[in-house]
This record gives structure tokens, C-alpha cells and sequence, in this order.
């Protein structure tokens, strides 16, 4: 039973391994974007992207994930692997379910001049816009 969990560990910090590889090499604002379509706090991203965290990735992020870090076929593959292992199950159940594509709208706001009302106001439009995507789903 202890080597099962150590090898789940051990996957789930290998796909965490690609994730922050991919990263690495987009962009600066690659985690920002992510953080905003997943409707999450820059440090979730830290977190998923950390192997030293056991936090796993959730399977409604996937492709969103995909999508947004313009994830390469070869690391895909490699990351879907190490998810499956140490997520038995999960891959095939989400991919089974109707996926639709995201795209960025660019929307803008006035500067309320306080960072925490912007933030707010990131974070408000961010939940309505996962909600609407909820909607699409059903």
C-alpha cells in the first residue's frame, strides 16, 4: 500500500515537473492568464507548478491548463501519463465529457486607484465569466 502512494507522489510531482518546465518557457504573464481563466490566485499556480507540493492539479483545469500554456503534443502526452498514474481514472472521465475551447476577451475596466478593490474586481469578473463557462457545460 505505501509503494502505491509513493508512486502516485512520485507521478503527481513529475507532471508538476512538466507543468513548471512549460512555464518556464512561455511568456511573462503565462501564469497571470492562467490564474485568471482558472478564476484562482497567482499562488494556486504556484502550487500546481511545484512538485515539492502535494497539492494535486484538479481535472476540471486540465485543459484550460492546455489551453492557455499552449502546452507542446510531447510534454501533453508526457504530462498526461504522469497524471493518469497518479490519478487513476480521472483523464479518461474528463475526457469523455464535451470540452469546449476557451478564448480570451479582453475587457476594460476603470482603475478603481486600490489594490484590493481591483483585485476584487479581477476576482468578481474572473467568477462570472468561470459561472457562464459552468453554464455552457451543462
Amino acid at each position: 500500500m505505501a509503494i502505491v502512494v509513493e508512486q502516485r507522489e512520485n507521478a503527481v510531482a513529475e507532471y508538476k515537473r512538466i507543468l513548471a518546465k512549460v512555464l518556464e518557457n512561455r511568456p511573462s504573464g503565462t501564469r497571470q492568464r492562467l490564474a485568471v481563466a482558472l478564476g484562482k490566485n497567482r499562488s494556486f499556480i504556484s502550487q500546481i507548478a511545484n512538485p515539492s507540493y502535494a497539492t494535486p492539479i484538479p481535472a476540471q483545469h486540465l485543459e484550460t491548463i492546455f489551453e492557455i500554456c499552449l502546452f507542446p503534443a510531447t510534454e501533453r502526452r508526457a504530462f498526461l501519463d504522469a497524471y493518469g498514474r497518479a490519478h487513476p481514472g480521472k483523464v479518461e472521465r474528463r475526457q469523455r465529457k464535451d470540452h469546449h475551447r476557451l478564448r480570451p476577451v479582453t475587457v476594460y475596466v476603470p482603475d478603481l486607484e486600490d489594490e484590493a478593490k481591483n483585485h476584487a474586481l479581477d476576482r468578481l469578473l474572473s467568477d462570472i465569466a468561470a459561472r457562464i463557462g459552468k453554464l455552457t457545460e451543462d
